[in-house]
């Protein structure tokens, strides 16, 4: 199985055009003003009209209104919706799209049961559990904390480098890894040669399950 990548947090359709020719499947744009990462709906809609097609876009909210939502919908049209704060199964179903459901990984979560709120998710996206942070934090969970089974695609994200994506794909066996400050300069700026690098560990892994 080939493992996805997911590109979060960019504000400049440079840097968005970069990753998805380099190989990225999808693209994450942060509806979330307090994030470093947070960017308007005029600069959303130029980054989505500069991807290629087959690149997916994909809108992230923290527990955001939604009339928020359905601006972003209107204006950027993303093809998947991903919510990251404390949203409810009824407030993610609501606006009728395709979303995915973050949850931050901590001892004590049973993440079946979790899994079992959000029977129509497209995946359930596992990130570190950092108190007063949404997500984007850089910190890696105990992978061990996540069950060999899952009744939802998983989405690997916190503290995804190269360097040890590799052994996150090897370990987790991840549908998608999801990366954001693993591949920055400084807090919000993306990296161009650190978005490469990422992206040839993921595939250097991919080609090789591919031969086995």
């Amino acid at each position: 199985m080939r493992t996805r990548i997911k590109i979060c947090g960019f504000t400049s359709p440079d840097t968005a055009l970069y990753a998805a020719l380099a190989g990225a499947d999808a693209i994450g744009l942060v509806f979330y003003p307090p994030s470093p990462r947070h960017v308007g709906l005029k600069a959303a809609q130029a980054i989505a009209q500069a991807l290629p097609p087959f690149v997916s876009r994909v809108a992230l909210f923290v527990d955001a209104p939604a009339e928020q939502v359905r601006e972003v919908l209107d204006t950027v049209q993303p093809d998947l919706l991903q919510f990251h704060g404390d949203e409810t199964p009824e407030y993610c179903r609501q606006f009728e799209r395709p979303y995915i459901k973050a949850v931050r990984v901590h001892v004590g979560l049973n993440l079946l049961q979790y899994a079992s709120q959000y029977p129509d998710a497209r995946g359930l996206l596992l990130d570190a559990c950092i108190p007063g942070e949404a997500g984007g934090t850089g910190t890696r969970f105990d992978w061990q904390l996540i069950p060999p089974v899952m009744s939802l695609p998983v989405i690997l994200s916190g503290g995804l480098v190269s360097g040890n994506v590799g052994d996150a794909i090897r370990q987790v066996h991840p549908w998608a890894v999801d990366v954001s400050s693993g591949v920055e300069s400084v807090r919000g700026v993306k990296d161009k040669e650190k978005i490469m690098r990422f992206i040839a560990e993921v595939n250097q892994l991919n080609n090789v399950q591919g031969e086995g």
